[in-house]
């Protein structure tokens, strides 16, 4: 799954397709700020069982229980588990831009990594190894637009250190709109990577050859991956939602070839989720 960073990161990969979720609508149960409100610390705690793929190109499906939890100072800082740490450096006239920093969870050979994994998994890594945690440093353009700002287009750069050292970046685009009392979103998303993000989690070298069987694969970078993601929001009050979010999506070339994904896995990923979220403000 995509980082949720759609997801859960994706949104994500990570799971993450809660990432890109978020980022076409307002956080589950926050309200945006009155103008002239003064600024001020909010939190947001809640949880979401999600399905979808064990690992990013898994035929597997795995069920994971997420965190939740987002840390707010009026509009200009936000961090969150799913989304990362970042700043609206620059916010008016439906722009924000800033930097950003987020985290992708590891992949375990065991049964495909997820921290949050209660149910499922996957063995098709066997012989693979583990790949660690990864940091992406880098920075966001947002646009709303339209009447009612009801379209948004989004674009992320990140540069990884640690689990992987390759460049990712995020276009998507989503329409909003309201259906009784219900917030409703949907849009096209891609993500590109260079060639050291592929190899590591696409590749194969001499040694992951040998020990899986697997032909020798070196990927360039490319598109790795495209689709749909849309979400529902239904307010509980002014302090609670819930988001059922979803996401359709395919793996691009170098990861699509890659024997990994065209022997033990698959190159169409689907996800599912309901999350909860209640937000109080300090």
């Amino acid at each position: 799954m995509p980082v949720w960073a759609l997801g859960f990161i994706a949104w994500l990969a990570g799971p993450v397709a809660a990432q890109e979720v978020r980022q076409s609508a307002p956080p589950p149960g926050i309200a945006k700020p009155a103008p002239g409100a003064p600024a001020g610390w909010s939190i947001t705690i809640g949880a979401a069982p999600v399905l979808g793929p064990a690992w990013q190109g898994a035929r597997d499906m795995a069920l994971s229980l997420f965190p939740d939890l987002r840390v707010n100072y009026g509009d200009a800082l936000f961090a969150s588990v799913p989304d990362g740490i970042g700043w609206n450096a620059v916010r008016g006239d439906g722009w924000r831009i800033g930097p950003l920093v987020k985290i992708r969870f590891g992949r375990d050979e065991r049964d495909g990594g997820s921290p949050f994994l209660i149910a499922g998994g996957s063995d098709a890594l066997e012989g693979m190894g583990n790949i660690k945690a990864a940091g992406e440093a880098g920075g966001f353009v947002e646009k709303s637009f339209g009447p009612r700002r009801v379209w948004r287009m989004r674009a992320e750069v990140r540069q990884g250190f640690g689990g992987h050292d390759g460049v990712v970046a995020d276009l998507s685009a989503a329409y909003r709109t309201r259906i009784g009392g219900a917030i409703i979103s949907a849009g096209p998303r891609t993500t590109l990577a260079s060639a050291p993000f592929m190899r590591a989690y696409f590749g194969i070298s001499a040694a992951q050859s040998a020990r899986t069987g697997l032909a020798r694969y070196r990927p360039d970078g490319g598109v790795l991956s495209y689709g749909l993601g849309g979400n529902v929001i239904r307010p509980l009050g002014r302090r609670s939602a819930l988001t059922l979010f979803t996401s359709l999506e395919r793996l691009g070339g170098p990861a699509g070839d890659s024997p990994l994904v065209r022997q033990r896995g698959r190159r169409t990923q689907a996800t599912l989720g309901l999350g909860y979220g209640f937000r109080f403000g300090l």
